[in-house]
């Protein structure tokens, strides 16, 4: 037990500025896909995903179209 302790020890005042960085961006990265999946998996979010559902597959042509009215 005392090496498994050993190999997950870390030395904070060793740590560089990209060691910092680093930690940061993922700790950040885990905070938004937490929310992200607690956003879409709500069911009160379920009619506001669902009137988006055929966004991706829109064609630009249609886009541009209005635009010109």
């Amino acid at each position: 037990m005392d090496s498994l302790k050993e190999y997950f020890q870390t030395d904070w005042a060793s740590m560089t500025l990209h060691d910092w960085l680093g930690l940061i961006v993922t700790i950040g990265i885990f905070c938004l896909m937490v929310w992200a999946y607690v956003f879409v998996f709500n069911p009160k979010n379920k009619e506001k995903l669902e009137s988006r559902r055929h966004l991706p597959f829109d064609d630009e042509d249609t886009i541009d179209t209005e635009n010109r009215k």
